[in-house]
């Protein structure tokens, strides 16, 4: 087979939800591989069987196709290094132990957890560095054949001799380790199943793979891989292993500092363009200090030494801002493509508004959106059915200045601002809106705003707040000339009524 040139992979194992450290990892295997005109290989570590499910799986899968993130080879795909699942590649790793067997590398250890547990408790207490300390070693093969007659079924492990370990990290440059603080350790279980550094070093040969990128909580493993390697007469990868991602506290990103899987961030509303871009900018900056950026200028100017070998701190207010930007960004017919799942989340039917209407709904609160699942706090504002008034806006409209302005608003929606008719002063205002005043047109809210202030003689805050509270039962949100145009002359003589029937 000729040289493959550049191939990467990301090989997690489906036990739960794609962590953004993760993501992170196989973000960055695919940039590499995107920039270099590489290939990038998807595998599936599925030996622990017992954290291991199809659900989890499927998952991983959707997540990384919703972050846009696609492989060239691997589950779904295929290719010819196949297969792409661990469990359908036993018989690779059998015949490597095989080898290792017979050139003496590796030896069956029959000890039990329980005397492994004394071991280690009986190395922390003399404050030395937890490891095997080769008890079965030198076993003859009586005292072999003498511990399986007692039932015991034997792991094998790699026989470390003393000595550097060295290797250079493309991120962090000189790398060395010494074999006698690593001790044997396990390559197959008692069941046969490979370990994982076992497993790991027989994949990446057998499928080529040119560099390793993984965090840097690898790098011991990657001295232990280097040993197999060499036992095995194979060349290594070249490795990078870039920092983790941390929480505030500076410690690793945990459930313990709130969402951390990719699936918790897309059901809150987080799209997936933001938080690409946002796991592709922590710990670096896109060149000239750019913040936003397409997958494909990440990819152009992707390079590993920029990604930094300090921790990346996850800061989930930035990736709101960055959230923001994008929403922004969208045309208002293609983001209420993007919100209907959180819309009917949020118990309504997108059906129910007409689609014209939906567009401009979508406008108008555009701006006020961190995430797409906020949409449902703002279309009780657009439904009378849900619409509802909060207490700080009921607080503000039971003022003398609220009535004054609501009252002023009201005869105007009333008349409709006839020149002269508007000018009557508000005293005088009927106390009923008359049956027929559903048909009067509405004027513009800019006009309305210039007529009440000129009737009650008030401005600012004074004026604008409770028009604000009775229309949308809130103190805040998006702009209320857009929001007056929605609602219409039914649902604005409505809200007004509801406000000044406040005491």
């Amino acid at each position: 087979m000729s040289a493959p040139g550049i191939r990467v992979r990301f090989a997690p194992s489906p036990t739960g939800e794609l962590h953004v450290g993760n993501a992170r990892t196989a973000l960055f295997n695919w940039l590499y591989a995107r920039h270099h005109a590489g290939t990038f290989i998807l595998r599936i570590e599925d030996t622990d069987q017992t954290r291991t499910t199809k659900a989890f799986e499927e998952n991983l899968l959707d997540e990384l196709g919703w972050l846009g993130i696609n492989w060239d080879e691997g589950p779904g795909v295929g290719g010819a290094y196949g297969p792409y699942h661990q469990t359908n590649r036993l018989e690779i790793y059998h015949g490597c132990l095989d080898r290792l067997i017979a050139d003496g590398k590796v030896y069956p250890c029959y000890c039990t957890e329980e005397e492994l547990e004394a071991e280690r408790a009986s190395l922390v207490a003399r404050r030395l560095m937890p490891r095997y300390l080769g008890k079965c070693r030198e076993l003859s093969e009586a005292q072999q054949k003498q511990l399986c007659a007692e039932g015991r079924l034997p792991v094998w492990r790699f026989r470390v001799e003393e000595g550097p370990i060295v290797f250079e990290d493309l991120i962090r440059g000189p790398m060395a380790f010494q074999g006698e603080a690593i001790g044997d350790f396990i390559i197959v279980r008692s069941n046969g199943i490979p370990a994982y550094n076992f497993a790991v070093v027989a994949d990446d040969h057998a499928m080529e793979i040119s560099h390793v990128i993984r965090g840097e909580d690898h790098l011991s493993n990657t001295a232990a891989q280097i040993l197999i390697y060499r036992a095995l007469g194979f060349s290594p990868p070249v490795f990078a292993h870039h920092a983790l991602v941390l929480g505030k506290d500076h410690t690793k990103l945990s459930k313990r500092h709130g969402a951390t899987s990719v699936g918790a961030f897309r059901r809150r509303g987080i799209l997936p363009e933001a938080l690409l871009n946002y796991l592709a900018l922590m710990g670096s900056s896109f060149e000239g200090g750019r913040e936003i950026a397409s997958a494909k200028e990440i990819s152009e100017g992707f390079s590993l030494e920029r990604t930094g070998k300090g921790g990346a701190v996850f800061d989930e207010e930035k990736l709101l801002w960055l959230n923001g930007i994008y929403i922004r960004s969208f045309e208002p017919a293609a983001l209420a493509e993007r919100l209907t799942p959180f819309i009917r989340e949020a118990g309504y039917d997108e059906h129910s508004f007409r689609r014209d209407r939906l567009e401009g709904i979508v406008a108008t609160v555009q701006d006020s959106l961190p995430t797409l699942a906020d949409i449902g706090g703002y279309l009780g504002i657009f439904s009378d059915d849900r619409f509802r008034m909060d207490e700080e806006a009921a607080s503000l409209l039971r003022g003398d200045d609220a009535k004054q302005v609501l009252a002023a608003l009201r005869w105007l929606l009333d008349t409709g601002g006839v020149p002269g008719i508007g000018a009557v002063p508000v005293k005088d205002a009927p106390a009923v809106i008359p049956s027929n005043a559903e048909g009067t047109p509405v004027p513009p809210f800019a006009d309305l705003i210039k007529k009440i202030g000129e009737q009650t003689g008030l401005k600012g805050k004074k004026l604008y707040l409770p028009i604000r509270a009775a229309l949308t039962g809130r103190m805040h949100g998006p702009e209320m000339d857009r929001i007056f145009a929605l609602l219409g002359p039914g649902s604005l003589r409505k809200r007004v009524e509801k406000a000044l029937a406040l005491t």
